[in-house]
């Protein structure tokens, strides 16, 4: 049985609509091949530049030794869902002679006099702690995967939207066609100018 036409290789069979549809499926895969090269190189360069921020942010974080001057409280933040945290009043020393006394984030059971870790900045404030190669890499696969999702789920709208579009087309196109050969094929010819005249 011959699968072939001759000089052509190709399937008797197969229709424009199916070309179409092989096509759609090869750009879907094109899209998805591209959406992760795409990802890559987005949370590649997010990674190179949370790395520069995270290191120049380091040039401006200094730590201190605060010692706390009042008793701890619990405080909850502002946020839906926030947890609990303990802070108490704590003085220190930046730059060298300039006091500070703020309010900080402590432990649980710190007591009054004790001593502890804190974060400043420059101006000898309370500051966060410069982000740690987690948080870079972290944020680095999250805006990677966003990429790659936002191409994949955008090429793939667009291929769905054409398959339906080309569904749509082969469907009118297939009642057309079968509306010509089922009278014939069924052996139901249709009533027209002369039929029944005997």
């Amino acid at each position: 049985m011959h699968h072939r036409t001759n000089g052509t290789g190709a399937n008797p069979l197969r229709r424009d609509v199916d070309r179409t549809r092989t096509r759609m499926h090869a750009a879907f895969a094109l899209t998805c091949l591209l959406a992760l090269v795409a990802g890559f190189a987005v949370g590649r360069a997010a990674w190179t530049d949370g790395h520069h921020a995270a290191v120049d942010v380091a040039r401006h974080r200094h730590v201190v030794t605060a010692t706390t001057v009042g008793e701890t409280a619990h405080r909850t933040e502002d946020r839906p869902s926030s947890r609990t945290v303990t802070v108490a009043t704590a003085t220190w020393h930046y730059p060298a002679q300039r006091p500070h006394t703020e309010t900080i984030p402590v432990p649980a059971g710190t007591r009054k006099g004790d001593t502890v870790r804190v974060w400043i900045d420059d101006s000898g404030r309370t500051a966060d702690a410069p982000p740690g190669r987690a948080d870079i890499a972290l944020n680095a696969v999250a805006l990677g995967a966003a990429a790659v999702a936002g191409i994949v789920l955008g090429g793939g709208g667009l291929v769905a939207v054409r398959l339906r579009m080309v569904d749509a087309r082969s469907a009118r196109a297939w009642e057309s066609e079968w509306a010509g050969v089922e009278p014939l094929w069924s052996g139901r010819l249709r009533p027209g100018p002369g039929a029944g005249d005997d």
